[in-house]
């Protein structure tokens, strides 16, 4: 289904207010090597307890991911990435009303998700490092969330050159048949970028609002945020949130994060200030 609402992007059986209003996209790896959270969430059970948990504290949509993508990381095969996902997904859908993406740059294993039931492609190379992925895609109808990437961080002018990356991407995706209205678009922060790229992109975010598509903030718990503060994975909370609420004023209709209950509450306060208290009603001032 497409919205004939511009505003409004349909994912799953979920509308999302995507001029208006930042989701929280919650993060559930079920890899053993994961930078922040490797090895939490592998058991089956322990995954769908941590679905639960993250859906009370309000969480949108869910990315399942079944391959570390850190820096350093072990590729692994389509087989065993599907068979790390599939049996969880399947869970997930039959059990909790929620849309759920799927976190994947090969297009088998987009195909068993998507078979699954996952509603959201997510391919951290934005279509190009798996030739199939884009027909895939389109001729499931699920939307899509095209990362920036590059093998190299070598950029002539950042921003511009990032540009014109996504929009290939968003080329591909169009070639194919993938709908407009089915796009989202992530810089891609801690992908072929240095510290001071990333830096500058999240100084400059508003930027990626001129390509027309929804956009998507992956920062949560990054290195970026650890080089800045000098701080371990586990310390990186408050410095997310500043990254959150950055991505709400520059008008990012969602962010990918670990903590959901902390993020939840700093796009809700910095959406009342956005919107001078207007979302607000019927409480006094203290």
């Amino acid at each position: 289904m497409i919205s004939r609402d511009k505003n409004v992007m349909q994912i799953g059986n979920k509308r999302f207010d995507v001029q208006n209003h930042t989701y929280v996209m919650g993060i559930l790896n079920l890899t053993p090597d994961s930078f922040s959270d490797g090895g939490k969430w592998v058991d089956r059970d322990k995954a769908l307890y941590r679905v639960e948990e993250m859906l009370a504290e309000g969480m949108d949509i869910l990315d399942v991911g079944g391959e570390s993508t850190r820096p350093g990381h072990t590729t692994i095969s389509a087989e065993e990435e599907i068979a790390r996902v599939v049996p969880v997904i399947e869970a997930i859908k039959s059990r909790f009303d929620v849309p759920v993406s799927l976190d994947t740059y090969k297009s088998e294993v987009a195909k068993a998700g998507i078979r699954a039931g996952v509603d959201l492609i997510n391919d951290i190379w934005g279509l190009k490092e798996d030739k199939a992925m884009a027909k895939v895609i389109a001729d499931s109808g699920v939307a899509c969330c095209l990362m920036h990437n590059r093998k190299e961080a070598d950029y002539r002018e950042l921003i511009p050159d990032m540009q014109k990356d996504l929009q290939e991407s968003v080329e591909l995706a169009l070639a194919a048949g993938i709908s407009k209205e089915k796009i989202i678009l992530d810089p891609g922060i801690g992908f072929g970028k240095s510290y001071v790229d990333n830096m500058e992109v999240l100084r400059r975010m508003e930027n990626f609002r001129e390509l027309g598509y929804p956009l998507l903030l992956g920062a949560s718990r990054k290195s970026v945020i650890g080089l800045t503060l000098d701080l371990p994975v586990e310390e990186r909370l408050e410095g997310t949130l500043v990254t959150t609420v950055m991505a709400v004023l520059k008008g990012y209709a969602f962010v990918r994060v670990h903590d959901i209950k902390e993020n939840v509450r700093a796009i809700r306060m910095a959406e009342a200030i956005k919107q001078g208290g207007m979302s607000i009603y019927g409480r006094d001032s203290y």
